[in-house]
């Protein structure tokens, strides 16, 4: 967009305005206060989490703002789900530069709407400003969950089964293919791993109906094992995860054919959002049910126990080593 193009633009109360004032729910008041009113029904509690994506760092610059907003807000759903909560609203603070002018707003606004249809959601408010650097994105989203109900990382018992919902290392590859990876892949193959990527799929149905069945969870965004190392942490328990047992599309599975060192990076691959629980022996005829009623695979991966930390093995239970366990920020 031109100079001229973005001294007549919307600005940001216009840009407000028009894009987001018809995304706003009830309590949001049309966007014209500083703050929203909010309810939170009887016997429930708010579940709050927030998230930032950096442009070059979680999403490409030419990947379709549309999908980049639904990225952003799925990724908050996908902490949601890993808590049991239902979605009830989001905030969206938005950092970007002058480049990106008033058509990719309305295309990032568009996704947001459909995603809002989707999951039944809705926008409170927010804040915008102008930056020099990459555009940076914050969404904070409010769910619920009926007291006593919220799944907690806090929970797993040396015993428990680990499950992971869906399949794991899809984003990872997706991000190779469009960084030029993997050629040879078939074209469907190619859109199918890039989709998962760009737009995750938050397992918004399966969480809330984890209550009572899994003692911990979370979703795995930064890597499988790094993210299960956040379980046992915060449960003071040990974890051994059978590589083998790890789930793959078919899509996947076709990029690391011939690559027996790509499926333990996969392990500790990121941006999935599937979510990953702890459950008891005696649960596994619930969770199959679930997967059953949900038409979502749910994969027995490993076993958590006493002692500290993630161990990653092969079928014949020898370790497996891997250089890092999940991506870190600093």
């Amino acid at each position: 967009m031109d100079q001229t193009r973005r001294e007549v633009g919307l600005g940001e109360f216009g840009r407000i305005r028009r894009f987001f004032a018809p995304l706003a729910g009830p309590g949001g008041l049309g966007l014209m206060d500083d703050a929203a009113l909010i309810d939170c029904a009887p016997g429930h509690r708010l579940v709050v989490t927030v998230d930032a994506i950096v442009e070059g760092v979680h999403y490409l610059a030419d990947d379709p703002p549309d999908l980049v907003a639904r990225k952003l807000l799925r990724a908050n759903l996908s902490d949601l789900a890993a808590m049991g909560a239902r979605p009830l609203y989001y905030l969206l603070a938005t950092a970007l530069p002058a480049s990106l002018g008033d058509d990719w707003v309305a295309r990032f606004a568009a996704g947001l709407a459909e995603d809002q249809q989707n999951y039944c959601i809705a926008l409170l408010g927010g804040d915008s400003v102008a930056t020099t650097g990459p555009a940076v994105l914050s969404l904070t989203a409010l769910g619920e969950v009926a007291v006593g109900a919220e799944i907690r990382r806090s929970g797993a018992q040396p015993g428990d089964r680990i499950w992971v919902s869906g399949t794991i290392g899809d984003a990872f590859l997706g991000l190779q293919v469009l960084r030029g990876g993997y050629p040879s892949l078939a074209p469907v193959d190619r859109v199918a791993l890039t989709r998962r990527f760009q737009l995750p799929e938050p397992r918004t149905a399966l969480g809330p109906r984890l209550a009572g069945v899994a003692h911990a969870m979370l979703d795995v965004s930064d890597g499988l094992l790094a993210d299960l190392g956040h379980i046992c942490e915060a449960s003071h328990t040990g974890a051994t995860v059978v590589l083998q047992s790890l789930p793959l599309s078919p899509a996947a599975r076709r990029a690391v054919a011939g690559e027996p060192d790509l499926p333990a990076s996969l392990a500790a691959a990121g941006d999935d959002y599937e979510l990953l629980f702890a459950a008891p022996p005696e649960a596994d005829a619930a969770v199959g049910r679930l997967a059953a009623e949900l038409g979502l695979p749910i994969t027995a991966i490993g076993t958590i126990e006493t002692g500290a930390g993630v161990r990653l093995v092969d079928a014949g239970g020898n370790p497996i080593r891997v250089a890092t366990a999940g991506y870190r920020h600093f």
